[in-house]
């Protein structure tokens, strides 16, 4: 089966392909050359399930193959849930240093550093069905950053071993992150069905 990759980051191309190698499924990224030329939506929902199948569907409706869009984000309980979906967009700031910089200063008055990653992957076949998956990890938010992988609020983010998502190998990342969990709970699923 071919499945388009709702995204037009190669680099998370790449992830879901190798973290659902083995399932009968050919990935192709949407900007493949055999597809028709499409640009996502805007991300406008209000949840992570909205907002991915915003685009897996778009996506499936032009290619007339089923398609694959995630959507994720930070919860941090001392801001309510925030940043959440709009974690990528967190104070209209341009960049991953300035996103965590101003987190940093928003968490400033408050004790509590609990916070969670939230991920959906959803799949979305031309007929309209839907199939979505959550994954999800708990952890603290240090008061600076720490490790050099990852992207986003990865160096942030401190895991309950003592290391920060920054400082995990992009495999020991992919084995507990929430978009990990959710592709694996995917795969997990199809992998137990009849071919």
């Amino acid at each position: 089966m071919r499945v388009v990759v709702a995204t037009s980051n190669p680099g998370k191309v790449r992830e879901m392909t190798e973290a659902l190698s083995g399932l009968p499924w050919v990935l192709v990224p949407m900007n493949d050359p055999s597809l028709p030329a499409m640009t996502l939506p805007e991300e406008t929902g209000a949840t992570y399930e909205e907002n991915a199948a915003l685009k897996a569907c778009a996506v499936s409706l032009v290619t007339g193959l089923p398609a694959l869009a995630d959507d994720s984000g930070l919860e941090v309980e001392a801001l309510g849930g925030a940043p959440g979906i709009y974690s990528a967009r967190f104070g209209n700031m341009k960049n991953d240093l300035e996103r965590n910089l101003h987190l940093l200063e928003q968490l400033r008055p408050h004790t509590n550093r609990r916070a969670k990653f939230v991920s959906v992957v959803l799949l979305a076949y031309p007929d309209g069905q839907v199939e979505a998956y959550r994954g999800e990890v708990a952890g603290q938010l240090l008061e600076g950053p720490r490790g050099q992988g990852g992207f986003g609020y990865d160096p942030l983010f401190l895991l309950p071993d003592g290391r920060t998502m920054g400082e995990l190998s992009v495999a020991e990342k992919r084995a507990v992150s929430h978009r990990g969990r959710a592709l694996e709970a995917l795969k997990s699923a199809h992998a137990a069905r009849p071919v």
